[in-house]
Parts: C-alpha cells; sequence; structure tokens
C-alpha cells in the first residue's frame, strides 16, 4: 500500500507541473513552443465545434467559429483548474489518512483559497501552500494574458480594416492596384509595403506566441486576417512581376516578410509545406485566371509588362506562399475571397490531424 500512495503521490505532481508548465509555455514564454495540454484542449473543442457547423454555409460557420477561440480559452483554464485540482487530491490521498473525498475537499479549498478545510500532517499543509499559490498564479496568469491577447488582435484588426478601403471586400490585389492608379497613387504603394512588412513580423510574433490568435476572428463577417495577407502579397507579386514600372525593393520585402510570418505560423500547427520551393513549381492560380486579372489592370490603364515573362515572374513569387496561404484560409475558415479562400473545398471541417482542408 505505502508503495501505491508513493506512485500516486509522483503521478499527482507530475500532473500539476505539466499543467503549470503548459499555462508557461501558452502565456508567458514569448516564442512559439508547442504545449501538449493546450493542443489537447484546441483540437477536442474543435471537433465539437465542427460537429455543429456540419455541412452549413459559410454565414453559419462564421457564426459557429466566432465563438471558438473565446469559449476554447475559457475551457483551457478550467481544465488546468481541474488537473490542478485533481493531482494535488492525489498528494493529499497519498499523505493523508484520510478517504478520496476527504482529499478532494482539501484540494479544492486550497486551490480556490476558501480555508473551509485543511491537512492534517505537515506535509500537507504545506502541499496547501502551494497549491494555493499555484491557484492565485494560474488567475493572476489568465488576468495578464487577456489585454496581451486582445491588444495583438486590435493591432492586427486596424490593418486588415484599412484594407477594405484601398482592395475592397472581400480584398483583392487586383482592385487594389487599380485603385491606386485611378488616384494617380501607385508610386505611394510604397508605405502600404512598408507597413504590411511591419504588420507581417508582429503577426508571426504574437501569433505563434498566442496561438489562439489565429482562430480570432474579424469584427466583420467577410473580413480575415489570412485572406487580408493574400491580398497584400498577391497585390506586391503583381506589383513586382506585372507592373511595369521601376523596381521597388519594399514591395519585395513585403512578400518575403508575408511568407515567412505564414509558414512560421504554419509550422507550429504542423501544416505541411515546401519550405524550399522551386520558381517553376505549380501554383493554385492558373495562367488563365493570371490572364484575366492582367486584363482587367490592361482595361484600368495600369502599364504592364509583357503577359508571358510577367506570368512567369508571378508564379516564381506566389509559389513561395501558396500553399501555406490556401491551408491556413481553411484552417481558420476565412470567407471566400479571390485567389485564397477560394480555393478551399466548402468542407469547414479539419480534413486530418494538424492539418487544414484539402485545396481543390
Amino acid at each position: 500500500m505505502v508503495y501505491v500512495r508513493i506512485l500516486v503521490f509522483i503521478l499527482g505532481a507530475f500532473a500539476v507541473l505539466a499543467t503549470v508548465g503548459s499555462a508557461i509555455r501558452s502565456v508567458v514564454l514569448p516564442r512559439g513552443v508547442r504545449a501538449k495540454l493546450s493542443r489537447s484542449v484546441f483540437r477536442s473543442t474543435r471537433a465539437l465545434f465542427n460537429l455543429r457547423i456540419g455541412s452549413g454555409n459559410y454565414e453559419r460557420a462564421d457564426r459557429v467559429m466566432a465563438l471558438y477561440a473565446p469559449v476554447t480559452l475559457l475551457v483551457l483554464v478550467l481544465v488546468w483548474e481541474a488537473v490542478v485540482l485533481t493531482g494535488y487530491a492525489a498528494m493529499y490521498w497519498a499523505t493523508e489518512n484520510g478517504n478520496w473525498g476527504e482529499a478532494f475537499e482539501v484540494s479544492g479549498s486550497s486551490l480556490l483559497t476558501l480555508g473551509t478545510a485543511k491537512a492534517e500532517t505537515s506535509v500537507g499543509t504545506v502541499l496547501m501552500f502551494t497549491e494555493a499559490a499555484f491557484g492565485l498564479l494560474l488567475l493572476a496568469l489568465l488576468i495578464t494574458f487577456l489585454p496581451s491577447l486582445y491588444a495583438a488582435f486590435s493591432r492586427r484588426e486596424n490593418l486588415v480594416a484599412l484594407l477594405e478601403i484601398r482592395a475592397g471586400s472581400p480584398p483583392s490585389a487586383v482592385e487594389m492596384i487599380s485603385r491606386f492608379h485611378r488616384i494617380h497613387g501607385l508610386d505611394r504603394l510604397h508605405g502600404l509595403w512598408v507597413r504590411w512588412e511591419e504588420w507581417f513580423a508582429d503577426v508571426e510574433e504574437t501569433h505563434t506566441s498566442f496561438p489562439a490568435l489565429v482562430f480570432f476572428r474579424s469584427p466583420l463577417p467577410n473580413q480575415s486576417w489570412v485572406i487580408a495577407a493574400g491580398a497584400v502579397l498577391d497585390a506586391a507579386a503583381l506589383r513586382a512581376s506585372t507592373l511595369a514600372l521601376p523596381r521597388e525593393p519594399e514591395a519585395e520585402l513585403c512578400i518575403r516578410a508575408g511568407y515567412i510570418a505564414l509558414r512560421r505560423i504554419a509550422t507550429f500547427y504542423k501544416i505541411d509545406f515546401d519550405d524550399v520551393p522551386k520558381p517553376t513549381d505549380p501554383i493554385s492560380i492558373s495562367q488563365a485566371e493570371f490572364d484575366e486579372a492582367y486584363d482587367r489592370l490592361a482595361d484600368a490603364g495600369v502599364p504592364l509588362r509583357e503577359r508571358t515573362q510577367a506570368w512567369r515572374d508571378f508564379a516564381g513569387w506566389r509559389v513561395n506562399y501558396d500553399t501555406v496561404l490556401i491551408a491556413l484560409a481553411g484552417f481558420t475558415v476565412a470567407p471566400e475571397a479571390p485567389w485564397s479562400s477560394d480555393r478551399v473545398g466548402t468542407n469547414f471541417t479539419l480534413t486530418r490531424s494538424g492539418g487544414a482542408p484539402r485545396a481543390r
């Protein structure tokens, strides 16, 4: 019986330490490190939300998925508390003379700092103090975590909302370039590339440090950080490949910042992609679709380079972010937008563990 109690104590201590470690990796550690407990909670909750969505249309999917990240964060906190409570109950049972019911009562009283029950031994008293400290620590982490989370969300959505003014709704790279040309502002795209390069760097850092941000949806159903990123990257790729204007390094740096950010977020979620693609590798956009966009730009009077070479150059830029963009659009159930989420199937559930709906 002594060996059983020792084993139960060790298991309880391991559960508590694993939970605290998960909370620290999820909330405190400023880098993208996967926490198994947090990942399990998000995957389990996602499965339930997928059942809720069923085979409904996008409007239904958007309403359901708007609650996914907030609800899962609350569930995650409850899971942390429950595991800590159970782990300490196991340690109380192993060190006290009472039964499991009394052990859970002492554990709950200590975790919630109720003071309605106390341990009988000195070891149990030490456990009570440490459990109360862990309970306060988890509460403090939550209180400090939410303001940081929503501050990062606000920074992300500010530029996403402004993009509608420049690129329409849903955002389109062709529409963006056409609008800038109509107001004689193609030379003013320079500032846009710089701002979005900074945006990509911020999104990369926040969406791997706070992975739940990936699933926080925009205030408007037809907006999404993923499709906004795709529209800006496509516009920069068109600027670098198709527009008959002097070379603009800022556009090319914006593309690099964008595909690095999307790739690192995809890596965090174990989404497969080729990290060394060749310029001649196939992309999800056909040459016919590019030709249609080329003709629209030509009709708008935008100065363009030779069509065939422009297509080759555009495909060479697009291949760097094509796969991860479409995967993340499906993974986050993004609204339909040209050249990004419109490449994803109509099934809004995950098709494989840790991945995203397969592209058509």
